[in-house]
């Protein structure tokens, strides 16, 4: 395991896994979206047509729905990170013993299931729901604040907010602390600390914050159903219609490649705008801006120092209560003697929903098929990560850092066109079981995750240690038994769990992929949350809660939560 350029090859069976299971489906849907004809059984054509990108630039519907997404991507991101800064600081100012706490905050909403929280914002936004009930307390008519932009990006914020605060989180948590003293020494206050000091410096932060949370809110499809009622219209959910219902593969294929194109064009806007702010890093001399006049400078100063700590209590509270709420309205739905599960109205105590979900065999099947999968993706995604990691950091050859950057493009590319591809590649394929189609995507989108933190265990390991068994004759295979993977036994084990909660949750892209043999849970809560309103929803859904919890709980032993993603 010493650095040698050979140790590059330990990430070769990665780089072969994602150009079978994540660059061929791109490459299908690439294909198919520059064919001449729409017509299901149309012979696939090699020479190239804009027939499929003219009739979604001709047509007024198309353009107002990838700008409308576009609109919305940028909202999201826009409002997520207003709310973000104030919980990242306040986790940077907490005590050692009290971050883990406050990270499970940020863990649990994040590792939870994507329908699970739309379930939540659905009862907190529904004609009988808690703001509806609160409003007519408050003497104001009943409020059905439900299938419209507000209640889509409400829940998209809930869903990516997470995001947008560990990116923040990052670079905070790694400023120098007596930039911000000096600052306070020469008399700048709260607002204006943050302004001179603290935000200039988190740029970076904010960057990938926002690329990462507009990428994903751009391409959501799970949350616009469920909340905006159909009568919202987002590209993910025109992609998922004209490719599983209308079966248009060409077209819905040329929606996802502008997707991706938009995806492309929004993050190097942001890495332009943000590098403009950015001058010292490029070593460029700074832009001059106007500047206010000193009286008019006096009175902004003044009041911004007077509604700053107001206004960052507000939103700080805004930020948990959106991350935490919803998951308790689920809880308390889940035995809630309602027949409908959007009613938060409490009627009374049950727990029959739960023995409703115990005996209905379709969940319990749906459930092992998922916990398959989920533990299959682990064990695959662990002999894929690990040796990358240690390539990645002990490996000396060159293009290693583009090699690092093209193992985590599945993170940074619309899973919709994953899922779209492997959907096709699996049509053209038949022989190939539907399980293994789903299995791929997964590690695809798993694997990168667990890399991130396996590359930082493997960067800690004391090459001491290692040294010295070598010295005292150890053969390289009993190093690695008897002296690294002891080092590593934590954060193996951290990944894991963690790749478990997100291969088992997943739903945007494996609905592509689920058949009616081969049916997911989280696939079945969002076929049931779509078409039905039984209450059973609410209590499969309070179980995704209780083992998320249950296993960060687990993780927290291992290894704090704040340490976990600080890697």
């Amino acid at each position: 395991m010493q650095d040698s350029p050979r140790a590059g090859w330990l990430a070769a069976p990665y780089v072969l896994w994602l150009l079978a299971a994540f660059a061929a489906p791109l490459g299908a849907v690439a294909l198919l979206s520059v064919q001449e004809s729409g017509e299901i059984f149309a012979p696939i054509s090699l020479w190239p047509s804009a027939a499929q990108y003219a009739e979604i630039l001709g047509d007024s519907f198309f353009l107002r729905l990838l700008l409308n997404t576009a609109l919305l991507g940028l909202a999201v991101a826009a409002a997520s990170a207003v709310l973000a800064y104030p919980l990242a600081l306040w986790l940077t100012r907490l005590s050692p013993r009290a971050k883990p706490f406050g990270f499970a905050i940020i863990l649990v909403p994040l590792l939870t299931n994507v329908v699970v929280r739309s379930l939540g914002i659905i009862l907190l936004l529904a004609p009988r729901g808690v703001v509806s009930n609160a409003a007519q307390a408050l003497g104001f008519p009943p409020l059905n604040l439900l299938f419209g932009w507000f209640a889509v990006g409400l829940s998209l914020v809930q869903v990516f907010l997470p995001f947008m605060v560990l990116a923040l989180y990052d670079v905070l948590d790694g400023q120098e602390k007596r930039l911000e003293e000096a600052a306070a020494g020469l008399g700048a206050g709260p607002a204006m600390r943050f302004w001179r000091v603290i935000f200039p410096l988190s740029l970076p932060g904010l960057r990938g914050g926002l690329t990462l949370v507009f990428l994903m809110a751009s391409t959501a499809y799970v949350s616009a159903t469920l909340v905006g009622g159909r009568k919202v219209q987002v590209t993910g959910m025109v992609v998922l219609r004209e490719g599983m219902e209308i079966l248009n593969y060409p077209l819905a294929s040329a929606l996802a490649m502008l997707m991706l194109a938009t995806s492309i064009l929004v993050t190097f806007v942001f890495a332009r705008a943000i590098g403009g702010m950015t001058p010292w890093v490029q070593a460029r001399p700074p832009r001059s801006w106007p500047s206010l006049p000193p009286a008019l400078r006096r009175v902004v100063v003044a009041a911004a120092e007077a509604v700053a700590p107001v206004v960052s209590r507000i939103l700080l509270l805004a930020a948990i209560a959106i991350l935490l709420f919803p998951l308790l309205l689920v809880a308390v739905a889940s035995v809630n003697d309602s027949p409908q599960a959007t009613v938060a109205q409490f009627v009374g105590f049950t727990w029959k929903w739960y023995a409703a979900v115990l005996q209905n065999e379709r969940y319990l099947s749906d459930a092992w098929t998922s916990l398959q999968i989920a533990l299959c993706c682990v064990v695959i995604s662990l002999g894929l990560a690990l040796p990358a990691a240690f390539a990645l950091v002990r490996a000396g050859f060159t293009g290693k850092e583009a090699v690092g950057a093209f193992l985590m493009l599945p993170l940074a590319l619309p899973g919709i066109a994953i899922g779209l591809g492997m959907l096709r590649l699996l049509q053209w394929f038949n022989q190939i079981p539907p399980f293994l189609g789903v299995l791929a995507v997964h590690v695809v989108l798993v694997t990168p995750f667990m890399l991130a933190l396996l590359r930082a265990s493997v960067a800690q390991l004391d090459r001491g240690l290692e040294e010295a068994a070598g010295g005292l004759g150890a053969t390289p295979s009993r190093v690695f038994r008897r002296v690294i993977l002891p080092q590593l036994a934590p954060g193996i084990a951290v990944s894991c769990v963690i790749g478990f909660l997100l291969s088992f949750g997943e739903v945007t892209v494996t609905a592509f992929l689920t058949t009616a043999r081969l049916q997911t849970l989280p696939v079945r809560i969002y076929a049931e949350a779509t078409f039905s309103l039984e209450n059973t929803v609410n209590a499969i859904s309070t179980i995704f809660i209780l083992v998320t919890v249950a296993l960060l709980v687990l993780v927290n032993r291992l290894m704090p939560l704040d340490r976990v993603w600080k890697r």
